[in-house]
This record gives C-alpha cells, sequence and structure tokens, in this order.
C-alpha cells in the first residue's frame, strides 16, 4: 500500500440526498461495498473505515482516498450528526489503516 494519495483507489461517497444518520450509513455501505453485516453505527463505521479488509479489492491493495461530496446540506440539517461523522472521519484517517477521507467542496 502507497502513502502517495495519487496512487490510492478513489471512491465517491455522495451525500447529496442524505437527511438522516440511517440515510449516511446505507450511503458508506453502498460506496465501500461493505458487507451486509456492517452494523451501521459510528462504532461499525470507524471499525469498518480502518479494516482494509472490509473494502473494494482495489482499495485494500492501494489504500483508499474516500472523496466525500454533497455533505454540506447534510451538515446544516444535522449538524450533532455531522459533527460525530467529521469525528469518525478524521480518527479513520489519523490510524495506521491507508485511507484518507477528504470532503469536496461544491
Amino acid at each position: 500500500m502507497t502513502e502517495d494519495l495519487a496512487d490510492r483507489t478513489v471512491v465517491a461517497l455522495d451525500l447529496t440526498a442524505v437527511t438522516d444518520k440511517a440515510g449516511l450509513m446505507d450511503a458508506v455501505a453502498r460506496a465501500l461495498r461493505l458487507p451486509g453485516w456492517f452494523g451501521r453505527n459510528w462504532d461499525a463505521l470507524l471499525d469498518s473505515l480502518r479494516d482494509p479488509s472490509v473494502w473494494p479489492a482495489e482499495a485494500a491493495e492501494r489504500g483508499l482516498l474516500l472523496v466525500v461530496a454533497g455533505w454540506e446540506p447534510y451538515a446544516r440539517t444535522r449538524p450533532d450528526e455531522w459533527r460525530v461523522a467529521r469525528e469518525v472521519f478524521t480518527e479513520a484517517s489519523g490510524s495506521t489503516a491507508p485511507v484518507t477521507v477528504a470532503l469536496a467542496l461544491d
């Protein structure tokens, strides 16, 4: 796996239609093709972002760059949930797993 972000597998996480935590978890599960047993809670999200074995195969090999788009409406309407999501993304990016989460600015 590489430390160079340009070599990582880019996965887009589109939150445009997300209105609540359940929608966020569903969007993450789809984007990362997480297994059916994904717990759809904050701890499960952090665990999944830290565990390359549940990522798409190409990301597990090269590292993951998760680009979050369309997040601003969700952040405005659910600021407490978004704060926790940001904390999870930040903690995952600071872990030993080769994952970086980037917020796309529209």
